[in-house]
């Protein structure tokens, strides 16, 4: 559970440091790029997913300052040169946004917007940060099915981490 906007604020500034490192790592050929079949949100391009992190982030934080449930307009994100800078003015905006709200909120009841009940504040704000991940997710899917590099979440891929396995099974089996 989060305890501290200033905490939650540390945390999800990760998150969108790996979101401008994968959407970064794009080539040009992203720009444009879309799923073959599908339709609304399973068809939706690269730009036109990356818009919506960037614009969905504010979504969230309306709902948990207890301003609505409401969507601002999407930035402009109609050429890859875009992409990076509708995410990061998004995290500054997000963090101008939810700075010195008090720690109290994360605990006060938010109304969802289409079902009954509420979740705590602390929920509502991870739920923007699974969406955030959930979209970056299924960019570095897109990305992996065109060949095109996906970065390793932590630095490290799958391959390294199993090279280690064995001495690290030495070092800790006595």
């Amino acid at each position: 559970m989060i305890t501290s906007i200033d905490s939650f604020l540390r945390y999800f500034d990760a998150v969108h440091r790996r979101a401008m490192r994968d959407v970064g790592a794009l080539p040009p050929a992203a720009d444009g790029w879309a799923p073959a079949r599908g339709e609304g949100e399973h068809a939706w391009s690269i730009k036109t997913l990356v818009g919506h992190m960037a614009g969905s982030r504010l979504y969230f934080a309306n709902a948990y300052r207890g301003e609505g449930w409401i969507s601002p307009s999407p930035p402009d994100v109609s050429n890859r040169d875009l992409w990076l800078p509708a995410l990061d003015e998004s995290a500054y905006l997000l963090r101008g946004t939810l700075e010195g709200t008090p720690d109290e909120w994360l605990n006060r009841k938010v109304a969802m917007i289409d079902s009954a009940g509420a979740l705590s504040g602390w929920r509502v704000l991870m739920m923007m940060v699974e969406h955030d991940i959930h979209h970056r997710s299924q960019i570095d899917t897109y990305a992996g099915l065109n060949s095109w590099p996906v970065p390793d979440i932590y630095g490290r891929s799958a391959e390294t981490i199993g090279s280690l396995q064995d001495s690290e099974r030495a070092k800790h089996s006595s």
